[in-house]
């Protein structure tokens, strides 16, 4: 059901978790920078000035973000407190050497880099992400529709007591912290910040980051797959219960700052094989009747190096013209030479010490080619976040996929 003016105040909770199934995995990560519009070096924002009129979703999505609320919003008073405003006013200081260290180069780099890769599809599909809307949207700005898999639990828009709990504004800022940073999501530490505020799944963060990236949410929408893959509505006992046979989601509606429509979709699913089977490969077939796509894959904590990932690996390989990822993602073994070209970005070094198992002597072997050596990586990325350790990899299909 879409969600009205005065229905923003349903219960919400961000338990941001790993941008995989392997929930034991404690230092699974996610990540994503994004496109600001512009921003000023010299001096520290103030919070002072509302935004135009906007939905009262948008107005939730800034206030989330530290950023001002409309004129009319019922949050203007809450802005108006001195928690809010330190909050604010710190928020920004983040968010501007976030953007002066990692978004820039990254629209630099993919500017250039991904330009071939952003017309080929206008569909972005980003398994393992979490609500990782951040590294996405800056990777593509371009894109119309995002697909977001996670294993996190969908989550709602918070309510107002959520929004009024002076706890909140800590548990955002340390939930934030590794992603800013590192570029991806600590999820257990994230957990335990959030369940101190109420707030429920990835909704929030993902209304945090698209406005934090010059988007405004002008709509949201529960939702749920059927055995087929289509999408039927949903309301929020489905959202909060779905089920084991049942793959919720929510369809996020954005405006960026040319004015184009976007439409975000996040679902909730496990992507493992035998999960896969329970729920009649609902997620896989939504992907399928989405023509072809480009998939994006970052901090996927190596699930599709492993045999029992092999569903969601071939429906990578099978329906997308390009693939972008870093070594987590699907292991070069999988990927048949003669119907890929790759190119190679950074530097690829060993992964860390938690999946040194999934070390791929293949790419070093890329990596070294003294003929077709790597290409610049200005930015760091993935479980090696640094710049001079990250690596990345832009694989294209040699024969187009087809509608």
């Amino acid at each position: 059901m879409r969600i009205s003016l005065f229905r923003f105040l349903a219960p919400l909770a961000f338990t941001a978790l790993v941008a995989c199934s392997e929930k034991k995995d404690t230092a699974s990560e996610q990540q994503k920078p994004a496109s600001p519009t512009s921003v000023d070096t010299a001096a520290t924002p103030t919070v002072a000035v509302p935004a135009p009129d906007t939905t009262a979703m948008q107005d939730v999505a800034a206030y989330l973000a530290g950023q001002p609320v409309s004129h009319q919003s019922d949050l203007r008073p809450l802005t108006a407190q001195p928690a809010w405003q330190a909050f604010a006013a710190d928020a920004d200081k983040s968010w501007i050497n976030y953007h002066n260290t990692r978004t820039s180069r990254i629209q630099a780099w993919a500017a250039g880099e991904l330009d071939s890769v952003r017309r080929s599809s206008s569909t972005v599909f980003y398994p393992f992400s979490g609500p990782d809307f951040l590294n996405v949207y800056t990777m593509f700005p371009t894109a119309q529709t995002f697909v977001l898999v996670g294993l996190e639990p969908v989550g709602t828009v918070p309510r107002r007591s959520t929004l009024e709990n002076p706890r909140l504004f800590s548990a955002i800022k340390a939930s934030l912290w590794s992603v800013l940073n590192f570029s991806f999501f600590r999820t257990n530490d994230m957990a335990i910040d959030l369940k101190s505020v109420e707030l429920d799944g990835a909704l929030p963060l993902m209304m945090l980051f698209a406005s934090r990236t010059g988007n405004q949410v002008t709509d949201i929408r529960y939702l749920q797959l059927d055995n087929k893959g289509q999408m039927t509505e949903a309301d929020t006992m489905t959202i909060h219960r779905p089920g084991s046979k049942i793959i919720p989601g929510v369809e996020m509606k954005l405006r960026d700052a040319k004015g184009q429509e976007k439409s975000v979709y996040y679902f909730s699913a496990d992507l493992s094989d035998w999960k896969l089977g329970t729920t009649k490969d609902a997620i896989l077939q939504y992907v399928r009747i989405l023509g072809p796509v480009v998939t994006y894959v970052k901090s996927a904590t190596y699930l599709m190096h492993k045999p029992y990932f092999s569903k969601v690996r071939n429906l990578i390989m099978d329906r997308s013209n390009y693939v972008l990822q870093d070594d987590s993602g699907i292991a070069m073994k999988y990927f048949p030479a003669s119907d890929w070209q790759f190119i190679y970005y950074g530097t690829y070094k060993r992964p860390i010490n938690l999946f040194a198992k999934h070390y791929q002597p293949e790419l070093t072997q890329a990596y070294t080619d003294s003929v077709h050596r790597p290409r610049p990586l200005p930015f760091g990325t993935g479980y090696n976040w640094r710049q001079n350790d990250s690596n990345l990899l832009l694989a294209r299909r040699n024969k187009a996929v087809g509608e």
